[in-house]
């Protein structure tokens, strides 16, 4: 079982947000998991429709027992949610905690033995914890494998973000815990100027320690909140359940892998070590592209049929597919996955990709010194689909797509490394 760990000692950045919604997207994705909150306030509860006054017990309860030669399973305290998520909720007794635990051996490690128990259960617990530092964050740790650091794209993001990281240090150390940590820019708004900076920062500073998926400022998840639903029940076709359901993904696509994050010292040695290993990284994180045959002259590329697009509604913003998960619409997503993209043939290369709502679509990139208007793409029927043709000699391409003049990176092409600005560039490698 892995555990994650929201930690961030800054409130107001999305804690309990991230939390019940990542827990919720994995669900979704067919993981069983356990969501425990660690804050006294109990958000999780609210944010879940558990009625407060109907918690008799709490992840207190099952903790403090153990000082007491009283063990409470943690299974009398759950609140199952959904068929693969279940609540361990929170109440305003955590907030004694620390002071109940005084003088009592091993209390940093009450919640790490609690969850070794229940690891046969679940394939992930994600813990909410508090934005403060204590005997509460601390048990939160110990027990962790991941730590997810969420950061609002706002004007104190960068100072504050480099005091949590030295300090999750610290607090890992006093465990000799190695913990995987990385960033996720949360309540990102890309209409203003100084939240594109920031995660243009961001980036730059943390590379592969940050999720390259965003969490996007949405009303629709604010209003899910309010319902006490995660954003995949009251609106799953929203924005902000893409966002959750790519951060998952990343999450999922992560495990099994050999971890290569190691918990670093201080912001300094942090940017060293990104620095370092940058080109390594680059070389292992995605597989090289591979041929596949290009569409034939005479059928310029198949198409869907219109009422599979309409199922599956284009978002011209970010080229991803907007829809809600029926049967349908993951036919439908099948096939994108095997239409679109890059191809290689000979000596030619097709690009293929779907803007149902755009005007035009160019490629820039090194091949033709960044002129989008050099490589315009064409539109094929009526179905949103844009294609080229190009002739390249073998290398390795950088370049972005450029959409009614918007410069963004292909949606279907997974291999991408940082740019100057902040941004990914899409790469293409041609043996």
């Amino acid at each position: 079982m892995r555990t994650i760990a929201v930690v961030n000692q800054k409130g107001g950045c999305g804690k309990t947000t991230v939390s019940i919604n990542l827990a919720s997207a994995l669900a979704e994705m067919g993981q069983r998991i356990l969501l425990v909150d660690m804050d006294p306030q109990s958000h999780c509860a609210v944010g879940l429709a558990v009625p407060e006054e109907q918690i008799e017990q709490s992840i207190y309860d099952v903790l403090i027992s153990r000082s007491r030669n009283e063990p409470i399973k943690l299974t009398e305290i759950l609140w199952q949610v959904s068929d693969r998520l279940e609540l361990a909720p929170a109440s305003i007794d955590l907030s004694a905690f620390e002071q109940q635990m005084t003088g009592v051996a091993d209390r940093e490690s009450c919640l790490k033995d609690t969850l070794d128990e229940m690891t046969g259960d679940y394939d992930y617990a994600v813990i909410d914890c508090p934005p403060a530092v204590g005997l509460l964050t601390f048990n939160a740790l110990r027990a962790a494998t991941d730590v997810v650091v969420p950061v609002e794209t706002g004007y104190f993001a960068l100072h504050g973000l480099s005091r949590q990281l030295e300090t999750l240090s610290i607090l890992c150390r006093r465990c000799n815990q190695q913990v995987d940590v990385r960033v996720l820019a949360s309540m990102y708004d890309i209409r203003t100027k100084m939240a594109r900076e920031i995660l243009g920062e961001l980036r730059s500073n943390f590379g592969d320690k940050m999720f390259k998926a965003i969490v996007n400022f949405n009303t629709k998840i604010k209003e899910a909140s309010s319902f006490g639903q995660p954003i995949s029940e009251y609106d799953p076709a929203s924005k902000g359940q893409r966002d959750f359901r790519s951060l998952a993904e990343e999450i999922l696509i992560s495990q099994g892998k050999q971890q290569r994050h190691e918990l670093i010292d201080s912001l300094a040695g942090q940017l060293e070590s990104i620095s370092a290993t940058a080109d390594e990284l680059l070389q292992v994180a995605k597989p090289p592209i591979e041929a596949v045959p290009a569409p034939k002259a005479a059928e310029p590329y198949p198409s869907l049929r219109e009422d599979e697009f309409a199922a599956a509604e284009a978002e011209a913003e970010d080229g991803k597919i907007a829809a809600a998960e029926t049967p349908q619409t993951v036919e439908t997503a099948a096939k994108l996955s095997d239409y679109y993209g890059i191809s290689q043939m000979n000596d030619a290369v097709v690009f293929v990709t779907l803007y149902p709502r755009a005007t035009s679509v160019q490629i820039a990139g090194d091949f033709n010194n960044w002129q989008p208007e050099q490589t315009p793409m064409q539109k094929v029927g009526k179905s949103g689909v844009w294609q080229t043709e190009m002739n390249l000699p073998a290398g390795r391409y950088r370049y972005r797509l450029v959409v009614d003049g918007q410069w963004q990176q292909d949606p279907y092409n997974e291999l991408t490394e940082l740019n100057p600005f902040g941004g990914f560039n899409s790469v293409l490698e041609i043996k």
